[in-house]
């Protein structure tokens, strides 16, 4: 790796650049993009991932961001992109109150507002001594703490039970339009597709509807025995899965009952093959 990109962000402006200046002071790593949210940062990572050359390595993320912060962030990534390909993460608040829930998350660090320039230019060492370490594995189980807590003590990292109960899965789903607010039954929903910070949920009698959520925000929000992820953009409705065909490149499609066609990601094959027990 010749450079190491980074993501800033921060909703306020003279906090944002504020670390602006101290990543460009540092001259060891470039500033990839500086956002004001954690839909930014969500969008800009995604779009980068897709290139070695383009890749964001490492986020300063403000924990207290509006509509998604620092860790819903960290959620969301996590749960897109495969693991060679997720940042490291240095939290950011003015709240000492989030310093368990950052370390519990196994973050590269933490700085508590406000820092020095020394504070954050350790930071930024752990950081770049971390990235060169090329530690991807370490670094996606120690991130899926946040996602119910996962020991990585004396081997491979395993899933264990969160303490927390689940909550009640939804059953119906609030969809706002302009002059309305519609009760949409989720069995009714065939299958989900992600479209930026907002889903499109496509439903048994053809139509569709537009829904302010993020598409892993929303999974966890729903019946996992009926809803299952299948692509880093689209969730099936699996009580309407017809059948299963294999395309020339060996990708598996689901296809529907009205023959929607969607494509099994590689990644997410081994989850279809858990919920029907079998393999593929």
């Amino acid at each position: 790796m010749d450079t190491i990109r980074a993501v800033i962000a921060d909703d306020e402006k003279p906090a944002r650049e504020r670390l602006r200046r101290l990543v460009a002071r540092s001259g060891r790593v470039a500033l990839a993009a500086c956002c004001s949210g954690g839909a930014d940062v969500v969008e800009t990572v995604q779009r980068a991932a897709s290139s070695e050359q383009s890749r964001v390595h490492l986020l300063v993320l403000d924990v207290q961001m509006p509509e998604v912060d620092g860790f819903e962030v960290v959620r969301v990534l996590v749960d897109a992109l495969p693991p060679d390909s997720m940042p490291e993460v240095v939290f950011v608040t003015a709240h000492d109150e989030y310093a368990l829930r950052a370390f519990e998350a196994h973050a590269v660090d933490y700085l508590l507002k406000p820092f020095s320039d020394e504070r954050f230019d350790a930071a930024l060492d752990r950081a770049i001594r971390q990235i060169r370490g090329g530690h991807a594995q370490q670094l996606i189980a120690r991130m899926q703490a946040l996602l119910g807590g996962v020991a990585t003590e004396g081997g491979p990292a395993t899933v264990v039970p969160s303490r927390q109960p689940r909550p009640k899965a939804l059953d119906k789903i609030l969809v706002k339009g302009p002059h309305r607010v519609r009760l949409l039954p989720v069995d009714q929903i065939s299958w989900i597709e992600a479209d930026g910070m907002y889903v499109t949920l496509h439903t048994r009698d053809g139509s569709s509807h537009l829904h302010r959520a993020l598409l892993g925000s929303l999974e966890r929000s729903l019946d996992a025995r009926r809803f299952v992820r299948i692509h880093r953009s689209t969730i099936v409705n699996i009580d309407l899965v017809d059948e299963f065909r294999q395309d020339a490149h060996g990708d598996v499609l689901v296809v529907l009952r009205d023959r929607t066609e969607l494509r099994v990601g590689r990644r997410f094959r081994e989850r279809m093959q858990v919920r029907l027990g079998q393999p593929l």
